[in-house]
């Protein structure tokens, strides 16, 4: 009875508890994870009530979302969540086991406290006589342990009570005045006074660790959870894309059909009315052959004569030469039309899937007044930088740059994907991208990926450059007015867009990411009031939950 409502009470704490320990519990059980393992769909479970629940049952579902799986999965101890739960049952004394009273003859009592003297451990019945009898009074009582031997000194076997603090470690009082007569020796308790404080620091450390260990775990699946829901949406306006795509085809198709079944008819009946022309021009050619015959025999030359000026004009004929292939010239310049119409229709539905995406994974970024080079000013809301003339006084702390007109967001990310606009009309110069979290701030900068920089610039108003090595120069049809970034982690990828139009400026591809990411922005100098313009973060229209940074 003792130990069931032990448990039941570790069960009633541990669900009593919020926050990432309470990620620690199975359940099935309510209680600690016993040899945790993970299912496909990322839930945890202790092995045995996972396979007590499968055991009894011919479907293979999650006991908590309820996920099926079309076989029955192999289940592997996830050990990174088994080292957190034995670190976490360590530090709440779960992890310790019962010592019984040595005492107890039928049933064995749980051990109140232990002797050093006598060697024994007590429960509260038999302990009675060490809390009475004066002589049983001055013996060593100590919590029960399971090794009692660690308190005993191996030589003299004699309590040790002791802490030599030249040696560090215990001694019993015999050890104290032969092996360390001249050695700085204190009580045990004295000692472990002195170091529980140094011991609540490590722990409070330790518990930092699980905490923040945890709160990666909650990021990670925040994070694919995020990932899911957005292939999920991708799944779904790709299917409409192409549905869409098919309807234009067939729409197109049934157009061109019916313009060439128009056609056809319609040449048809010119032919049909050509024919008709031609055979009563033959009948008259017929007629006038038969004339023309008779009048080469006739003795009637006068009458020759008079009918010959007739007879020698050409007869009205149609040529056939006149049949034209105009109609079928027009169909085939009406479908390459038709296809041009549709690869623009879809190519805007590309750009604006694209777009929506990329809209979809856009964060919330905000400037960071501790990283701003002195002369920049920053909005109080974060999301415009200008370059003033003046310096401000402001401490050059690690963070800050303090040659090169440039600051960073608040945000930095490190996995995932994520999309941020910048407004950039009215200016001649500017710099945009992302930087990593180690990047050099002091003195003269040079902005390219082996500086820990992917960023593309605007110089002179009309010279956009992607800072590569060596830079890549970039030309644009049209100068963009919003810039939108995009980055995805894994990928290694940073691309650039034409917010307005939708059209892609430059991509870095194949990068290596091993830090975080900060958004990077540079307004340019002055100019003398050309380039006064502030670069502004836009509030992009779809903003997707935000990522785990």
């Amino acid at each position: 009875m003792m130990e069931e409502s032990s448990s039941t009470s570790r069960k009633q704490s541990l669900s009593s508890s919020s926050g990432p320990l309470s990620e620690l519990q199975c359940s099935i059980c309510l209680d600690v994870f016993t040899d945790p393992v993970s299912t496909p769909c990322g839930h945890n479970f202790c092995k045995s009530c996972l396979n007590q629940c499968w055991n009894n049952s011919q479907i293979y579902s999650c006991p908590l979302c309820k996920e099926t799986f079309r076989r029955r999965p192999d289940l592997k101890i996830n050990t990174t969540l088994r080292d957190v739960v034995l670190l976490f049952k360590g530090n709440s004394g779960q992890s310790k086991s019962e010592v019984l009273c040595d005492i107890c003859d039928d049933r064995k009592m749980k051990a109140l406290k232990m002797c050093l003297e006598c060697q024994i451990s007590y429960c509260q019945t038999h302990l009675e006589p060490h809390q009475r009898v004066p002589k049983l009074k001055k013996h060593k009582l100590i919590d029960p342990v399971e090794k009692l031997e660690d308190y005993i000194c191996q030589k003299h076997e004699k309590p040790l009570e002791l802490f030599c603090r030249d040696d560090q470690t215990c001694v019993c009082l015999l050890c104290a005045v032969t092996n360390h007569r001249n050695h700085n020796t204190v009580s045990v308790e004295e000692e472990s006074e002195e170091r529980k404080p140094q011991l609540m620091e490590m722990q409070t450390d330790v518990q930092q660790m699980i905490q923040d260990r945890m709160k990666r775990i909650q990021d990670l699946k925040r994070s694919a959870k995020l990932r899911k829901e957005v292939s999920e949406k991708e799944k779904a306006e790709s299917i409409e894309l192409f549905t869409d795509l098919i309807r234009s085809i067939e729409r197109c198709q049934s157009e061109l059909l019916e313009m060439m079944e128009q056609k056809q008819k319609a040449a048809e009946k010119q032919a049909e009315e050509l024919i008709k022309e031609l055979q009563q021009e033959i009948t008259e050619l017929m007629k006038r052959d038969t004339e023309l015959d008779e009048l080469s025999h006739t003795e009637d030359h006068l009458h020759l004569l008079q009918i010959y000026p007739s007879l020698s004009r050409p007869a009205h004929t149609s040529s056939c030469s006149e049949i034209s292939l105009s109609d079928t010239h027009v169909s085939v310049e009406t479908l390459m039309r038709s296809l041009t119409q549709l690869k623009e229709t879809l190519d805007e539905k590309l750009c604006k899937t694209v777009l929506k995406r990329m809209q979809q994974l856009a964060v919330d970024v905000t400037l960071d007044p501790n990283t701003a080079y002195p002369k920049l000013i920053l909005s109080d809301d974060g999301k415009q930088v200008t370059y003033g003339d003046i310096k401000q006084l402001l401490p050059d702390n690690p963070e800050r740059f303090n040659s090169c007109c440039s600051v960073l967001a608040k945000q930095g990310f490190r996995f995932g994907r994520f999309y941020f606009e910048v407004q950039v009309n009215g200016k001649t110069d500017w710099d945009l991208g992302v930087a990593r979290e180690s990047i050099n701030r002091k003195g003269i900068i040079t902005g390219s990926p082996v500086n820990g920089y992917w960023i593309i610039v605007l110089r002179n108003g009309n010279q956009y450059k992607a800072r590569e090595s060596p830079p890549v120069s970039l030309s644009l049809r049209v100068k963009p007015q919003v810039i939108g970034v995009f980055v995805d982690y894994e990928e290694g990828l940073v691309s650039f867009y034409d917010g307005k139009s939708r059209s892609i400026i430059y991509s870095f591809t194949g990068q290596s990411f091993t830090e975080k990411l900060f958004p990077y922005f540079s307004p340019g100098a002055n100019k003398d009031g050309k380039n006064a313009a502030p670069l502004i973060i836009s509030n992009v229209r779809y903003i997707y939950p935000k990522m785990p940074t």
